[in-house]
């Protein structure tokens, strides 16, 4: 049955947050044929990675998604049927006085961050009565096994990963005007925090046996690199070379573009959630570089992944693992030996990312999971 739905999103990490909420959006509408309204409070970052959004726009149609600015001074909207509030964004207080005036209340969910602790399945799903009104909030955790929300995944995804052949890959590249695959040369995407030791692996890069395309988003870890290769040859603005490294700087892309240039990568830097879960579904060996919390938080969610994703490969293989996204995120130097040794063992990576994506399909995708609670509810 079609459901009216508000998402709600306040822009936290720049691409995060707004990256899982849209693609939430489009899944509803494209998969499961739901009417969607979402409200989203920073427009200019969501068109970086949604070109078809305008920023000087408050209400606009985008891919059959009502897309709206959430400003301070909110309106007075007609709740939707469902309520997400993405990631204790926390709903404006007219809104939720007007959740409590409809006489069928809406089904409220609080879509939380996704983690592989293991207290997320036992939390997954739990009510949370309003403190004030007559209103419950469900929490409802994406998660890696089964008793957890899922993972965001469209219903042509893999199969479209599948198909991406020698040719699509060629067109692809051409569109995006990346450069052309050379023999033998190691092809890397970029997307990670300022805190990353960035100027190591532009060094260890540079002195790399194979030839190396580096592929990064404009902003400022771009920025970054560009400054510390301020002496070696610019071809063009977006092109650098020195020694063995060649990197080329791009717009961000749309979403299903992102997920395109993942697939035509040998490694992948990733980071937060949304680039993340891609990664994860391209098949490709990664990088993740966690978002930085306070007291350390961030390394117990890094270690109980790293504890679910090797649980079942070699010991020297989950070591070179674990030691090269420890360096990535700042627990010690990221050095030459961790690097080779992680860059020796994509072959292996890559067969073990299939056995991974195998594991996950086990589960329900998170959009399918939240349409089923949904119509439990209603």
């Amino acid at each position: 049955m079609q459901r009216r739905w508000d998402i709600f999103c306040t822009v936290v990490d720049n691409f995060g947050d707004i990256g899982v909420c849209w693609r939430l959006a489009k899944q509803l509408t494209q998969d499961h044929n739901q009417k969607v309204r979402l409200w989203v409070d920073d427009l200019l970052c969501f068109s970086c990675i949604a070109p078809e959004v305008n920023a000087e726009i408050q209400q606009q149609n985008v891919q059959s998604i009502e897309v709206c600015h959430w400003q301070t001074v909110f309106p007075n909207a007609e709740p939707a049927d469902v309520v997400i509030e993405a990631f204790a964004c926390e709903l404006p207080d007219v809104y939720i006085a007007a959740m409590v005036r409809k006489n069928k209340r809406p089904v409220w969910i609080n879509l939380e961050y996704l983690s592989a602790e293991p207290w997320v399945a036992q939390y997954h799903g739990l009510p949370s009565p309003h403190p004030r009104f007559h209103l419950t909030k469900t929490f409802f955790f994406p998660g890696f096994v089964k008793g957890t929300g899922g993972l965001l995944r469209e219903k042509n995804l893999l199969t479209q990963r599948e198909v991406f052949d020698g040719v699509a890959k060629r067109l692809f590249l051409d569109q995006k005007a990346l450069c052309e695959c050379r023999a033998d040369e190691i092809r890397i995407a970029l997307f990670c925090y300022d805190s990353a030791p960035i100027e190591n692996l532009i060094g260890l890069l540079s002195e790399s046996l194979n030839p190396v395309l580096l592929i990064v988003p404009q902003g400022r870890v771009a920025d970054r690199i560009v400054a510390i290769l301020s002496h070696a040859a610019s071809l063009d603005e977006s092109l650098i070379k020195h020694k063995q490294l060649t990197v080329q700087i791009v717009p961000f892309m749309a979403q299903n573009d992102y997920d395109r240039l993942l697939w035509s990568c040998d490694i992948n830097f990733v980071r937060g959630e949304d680039s993340f879960v891609r990664a994860q579904w391209a098949g490709n060996p990664f990088i993740w570089n966690i978002y930085p919390q306070a007291e350390g938080v961030h390394w117990k969610k890094l270690e109980a992944f790293l504890d679910l994703y090797t649980v079942d490969i070699p010991p020297e293989i989950a070591i070179a693992v674990r030691e090269m996204w420890f360096c990535w995120n700042g627990g010690k130097a990221l050095n030459a030996t961790v690097w080779m040794n992680f860059l020796a063992l994509r072959e292996s990576l890559m067969q073990h990312n299939k056995k991974w994506i195998k594991q996950l399909l086990e589960q329900d995708d998170l959009v399918s999971g939240l349409v089923q609670f949904v119509e439990n509810q209603l």
